[in-house]
């Protein structure tokens, strides 16, 4: 929970000023330093971008009466509709955040692995060796 609202309030406020792609060292590096498992950090990086791409395109959308997601969506394979194209800016954003968040995780476990729990023997395998 932690991850999401970082990443969802960061990744809003540096799109105002930053160009999309500086989702990605934010995301590596938040998931670097507050996550241990991918899953989670995919998760929570995909929903926060996704949610923060999602609000603003429709707020950018809604400004402009749709006029210009009604023509960028006549160009891709959308039919035209202006809602299809934020809602598809709003999965490859998730996406992009999705996998830095995952690449972080995975440099950390690579640098300072998880360490294994012991496994415990049962009765049965003490009496069978």
């Amino acid at each position: 929970m932690r991850l999401f609202l970082l990443i969802f309030v960061l990744g809003a406020l540096t799109q105002l000023f930053l160009p999309w792609w500086c989702i990605v060292p934010l995301s590596l590096v938040a998931a670097f330093l507050l996550e241990r498992h991918g899953g989670r950090a995919f998760l929570a990086s995909f929903l926060g971008i996704g949610l923060g791409w999602l609000l603003l395109a429709a707020w950018w959308s809604v400004q402009n009466d749709g006029l210009l997601a009604h023509r960028v969506a006549q160009l891709l394979p959308l039919g035209g509709n202006p809602w299809a194209l934020v809602l598809l800016t709003a999965v490859l954003g998730g996406l992009v955040g999705g996998l830095a968040s995952l690449a972080g995780t995975w440099l950390r476990q690579a640098i300072a692995p998880i360490p294994a729990q012991p496994v415990e023997r049962t009765e049965q395998q003490t009496t069978a060796a």
